[in-house]
């Protein structure tokens, strides 16, 4: 192999090196408690909270935060998918847990919370109402702080729809029509009834509120923070970009406001979980990502255009807030019902254009075996024979290139120091046996692509979290459970925590598998001329047992199922054209011997 593509392989595997090291130093932060968990329902009063949007006709000066400890009624929320409440003050949607997800995979664990009232720990909830403008006040429109009560309806859910009602006693009668589906969308029609005997203004909205910077996994190649759709452009914002808006003073809060002229959508994103306020479609908008400063809240909203409303006439908004898991096939529902480009809401990544196409058969083959293990191995197989074209000249390429090695060894002698000589000696090497090296490098390259577009594909998506396979492995989305350290269970004591030295030491039986797997495959390739290249690739499957060893299992599985499906081809291969490999390097017989022969 010459000196460009040693070097070319060789970048490569550093490089590959570099990226898993850095997973190593830069881990997520952990927490005691589960980061998919935003809040925690506290049992402690209710609360309220007033912090109005800014008027229809224009920003206010917004008055303090004041947080009032109330004991609240309710109107619970009964889904297929949710369970949970909603706030009569203030109309709030501030209490939902997610029924078909738990925290761990204990049988026992809690169901997965997502919205909590204010005076919970991390308050996260959704809000609706009326911007006043005009001469109206906002006293005079319902807020945060609003006495509704219910004109109809009891328990809220799919088949049940609840009107909320409630009259300012100056001559508007305010109502909200929340509505639910099996999943997790609620649509909110609110209207007015103007009986003051004048034409009034006012402007539709609705808020998310986040009280304090929620736990975040840390992990740089996962957004978690506000996720904005506008006019087909995505754009996504960190929680630590938000004290850095430009200022409203009038509004006592920092701002990122963005006009939308027919489509988008607003909200926070998790690793798992997301709620988003959704305009009707087609409808312009104002979405806005804010922060506010005196009492640290994150908010998204979407303020619809101002309407006048006659007198003696109404006047009617719609908004849908999505408050749930990111399922890949309901977020592509909704996406179908109207929500432009809802699916980019999971955090596809920078190759969007590989994870989005292998998420989606990965999800068709799992929807046929029923298991998600084997449908990464079934995955894997379909990727190896998409490529089998490319690897197949690989394979006879490398396998040649091999058995030149103790004439290459030979010419390093003669030709010394002399690079030059040497150089030009392996070029004629390589032309009178009609070997192409670079050939070899090519399944190498794409490989790299594809095993980063597998990772996100198992780190982002819902449908892989808490995924088993068989026996140990409950959980795909996790490192192998086992360990070397107890001897796999055999020795009473349990494994290291997650982050710790001894994590890495930890080795599971994929990674030992993944070791012994890379070794066999690297026994059939040509080894580098150069020793300290030689000495390096000897040593990479241990190195890559160790480092991917933390990774999600899913991910090993792929590795171990891609290694061994490469080294079968390459040695049905090898056999096919005359070599005898065996799986310590030695190779006898080969192309040039059979055409001797």
């Amino acid at each position: 192999m010459d000196d460009q593509n040693k070097n070319l392989i060789l970048a490569t595997a550093l490089s590959f090196l570099v990226i898993l090291g850095w997973f190593l130093l830069f881990p997520p932060e952990t927490t005691d408690t589960d980061p998919n968990a935003p809040a925690v329902i506290a049992t402690t009063p209710d609360a309220v909270q007033a912090v109005p949007p800014p008027t229809a006709t224009g920003p206010i000066a917004e008055p303090a935060p004041e947080v009032i400890p109330v004991e609240v009624p309710r109107v619970a929320i009964d889904t297929p998918a949710l369970r949970g409440s909603i706030s009569l003050v203030g109309g709030r949607i501030d209490e939902l847990l997610l029924k078909r997800y738990r925290d761990t995979i204990a049988p026992d664990s809690p169901i997965v919370d997502l919205l909590a009232p204010v005076g919970s720990a991390q308050a996260y909830y959704a809000l609706f109402g009326w911007a006043p403008g005009g001469d109206l006040d906002y006293d005079d429109v319902p807020g945060a702080n609003t006495p509704w009560q219910i004109e109809e309806g009891g328990t809220l859910t799919p088949q049940s729809p609840v009107t909320l009602r409630w009259d300012n006693g100056e001559g508007l009668i305010f109502r909200q029509r929340i509505s639910v589906d099996d999943d997790y969308l609620f649509t909110v029609e609110q209207s007015v009834e103007n009986a003051t005997g004048a034409d009034l203004r006012m402007a539709p909205y609705g808020t998310i509120a986040r009280h304090g910077e929620p736990d975040v996994s840390g992990f740089f190649i996962l957004h978690e923070g506000v996720v904005r759709m506008a006019d087909g452009e995505l754009a996504e914002i960190d929680y630590d970009d938000m004290p850095d808006f430009e200022a409203v003073p009038r509004e006592g809060a920092r701002a990122d406001v963005l006009e939308v002229a027919q489509d988008g959508w607003i909200g926070f994103t998790d690793h798992y979980w997301m709620t988003a306020l959704v305009p009707p479609a087609g409808q312009a908008f104002t979405s806005v990502a804010k922060y506010v400063e005196s009492a640290d809240i994150y908010q998204t909203e979407i303020r619809q255009p101002a309407v006048t409303i006659p007198a003696g006439g109404t006047a009617a908004a719609t908004t849908r807030l999505f408050a749930g898991a990111k399922e890949w096939e309901t977020i592509r529902a909704y996406e179908a019902q109207g929500i432009d480009r809802f699916i980019d809401s999971i955090d596809w990544g920078w190759f969007f254009f590989l994870t989005k196409p292998i998420f989606a058969v990965l999800h068709w083959l799992n929807a046929q075996i029923g298991n998600m293990g084997w449908s990464i191995i079934a995955l894997t197989f379909l990727l190896k024979a998409l490529l089998f074209p490319l690897a197949y000249k690989s394979y006879i390429s490398m396998a040649r290139m091999k058995e030149l090695q103790p004439e290459m060894e030979k010419l390093k002698e003669r030709a010394g120091d002399d690079r030059q000589k040497m150089q030009q000696g392996m070029m004629k090497l390589y032309k009178d046996n009609k070997v192409n090296p670079a050939s070899g490098c090519l399944p190498i390259l794409l490989q790299i692509p594809i095993f980063f577009s597998l990772y996100k594909v198992i780190f982002v998506t819902i449908e892989l979290r808490h995924a088993e396979w068989f026996g140990w492995i409950r959980d795909l989305s996790a490192p192998d459970p086992s360990s070397i350290l107890n001897l796999f269970g055999l020795l009473p004591w349990g494994t290291p925590e997650p982050g710790s030295i001894f994590f890495i030491l930890s080795l599971g039986v994929l990674p030992i598998l993944l070791g012994i797997s890379m070794w066999l495959q690297q026994k059939l390739n040509p080894a580098p001329a150069d020793k300290t290249q030689a000495m390096i690739f000897a040593w990479m499957p241990w190195v890559f047992m160790f480092m991917l060893g933390t990774f999600a299992s899913g991910l090993v599985l792929y590795w171990i199922t891609n290694n061994t499906i490469t080294f079968t081809q390459q040695y049905i291969i090898m056999r096919s054209q005359g070599y005898k490999p065996d799986v310590f390097g030695n190779i006898t017989g080969g192309f040039r011997r059979k055409k001797k022969s």
